[in-house]
């Protein structure tokens, strides 16, 4: 089923009811329909009025003592005991929660309009119903879509083109002429187009800047955590596609390109000209040396250490070589070799043995 071509909104006073929660998600009560919910909570947290999910079975246990007046269950749930709480059946538990704390989550921006504090640059189009907080500068030549909302002390380079539906959080840098997609958020602090990290050593090691002259693109649906930096392009652009999301803390190269609807945890880095291709899941601390092309679907974990391309679509990846190269070349040799040697080593272990024992009886 596909829930979203079923969801509608909450009434606007968040006060429902199990019937209306599971009318929005094409759910099924078990239970009382009329159960008044007032706000999510915690399984092992909750209190009268709240709603809340079941979805790894390590927290079965909860379900049975839990104070929450209903629980998002998946359809397979059966009870082992008395469930005091009314029940909501649904196909994807998790999903069925990202949909309803959308609902509960929906934040009064505290402003609208555009701020007599902030400096907005004549030369610039801003769309209908956009909101500018105080503080916020908008360069010349900027172009802002419809319904974004824009924090305070955010900053708009010369050119820089942003669509509909964005929100920008307060701090947020976005540097001449990159774009920003549509329905996007970009969490506090975060820059978009610092320029790349780009030196030539001379002959006594002294460096020079390489100007910077690219820029970002960042297509719709991206959400970017906060206090992470997108570098622009060399030449040409640094891509982020449709439906990425990054964590808090991501350093993004120059010239990279994201593939669409990839997630990257918290704490990586991608160096200069690698390509991430699409659905691939990078976990935290993950590091991916420059000019690499990683397939379709990979999925590295955390703290691993990417030296060279990855080829096959849909691979897992972990560990990370911190050792000499020559060395760890040399040593991975042996190392891919290890479960075969320390199987042999045990055989040979168990001959020297019936040898000691077969010499031992001879001798006696």
């Amino acid at each position: 089923m596909n829930i979203k071509s079923r969801t509608k909104e909450l009434p606007t006073i968040m006060q429902v009811t199990a019937q209306d929660v599971a009318n929005i998600l094409g759910g099924e009560v078990v239970g009382n329909p009329s159960t008044v919910i007032t706000g999510p909570g915690k399984i092992e947290e909750a209190i009268t009025g709240h709603i809340s999910f079941l979805s790894n079975p390590k927290y079965t246990h909860h379900i049975y003592t839990t104070n929450a007046s209903a629980v998002l269950v998946g359809k397979d749930f059966a009870p082992e005991q008395e469930v005091t709480a009314t029940l909501i059946k649904v196909d994807d538990v998790y999903t069925s929660l990202g949909i309803l704390l959308q609902q509960f989550g929906q934040v009064d921006h505290g402003f609208t309009g555009i701020s007599d504090q902030a400096i907005v640059d004549p030369s610039a189009r801003l769309g209908t119903n956009v909101s500018v907080a105080a503080g916020v500068v908008i360069a010349a030549d900027a172009v802002i879509g419809n319904d974004t909302v824009i924090y305070p002390q955010v900053y708009i380079g010369k050119g820089v083109k942003i669509g509909a539906s964005n929100i920008l959080h307060a701090g947020v840098k976005i540097m001449h002429d990159c774009q920003l997609g549509a329905n996007c958020v970009i969490w506090p602090n975060t820059v978009i187009g610092s320029d790349g990290f780009g030196f030539s050593p001379d002959e006594n090691r002294k460096y020079t800047k390489i100007p910077q002259i690219g820029n970002v693109i960042i297509e719709d649906d991206v959400e970017i955590g906060a206090n992470c930096a997108i570098d622009r392009a060399t030449m040409g652009s640094t891509i982020i596609r449709e439906g990425v999301k990054l964590d808090n803390l991501i350093q993004i190269a120059h010239n990279v390109e994201v593939g669409a609807h990839t997630v990257i945890a918290g704490q990586s880095g991608i160096a200069g000209s690698s390509k991430v291709g699409k659905h691939a899941v990078v976990g935290g601390q993950v590091a991916i040396a420059g000019h690499l092309n990683i397939a379709d679907g990979v999925m590295i974990q955390g703290q691993s250490g990417i030296g060279g391309n990855i080829t096959e679509a849909n691979s897992k990846w972990y560990g990370t070589p911190a050792i000499e190269y020559r060395n760890y070349l040399r040593s991975y040799a042996h190392f891919r070799n290890l479960p075969d040697v320390v199987q042999k080593m045990r055989s040979l272990e168990k001959e020297l043995e019936a040898i000691k024992k077969s010499i031992a009886a001879n001798e006696a």
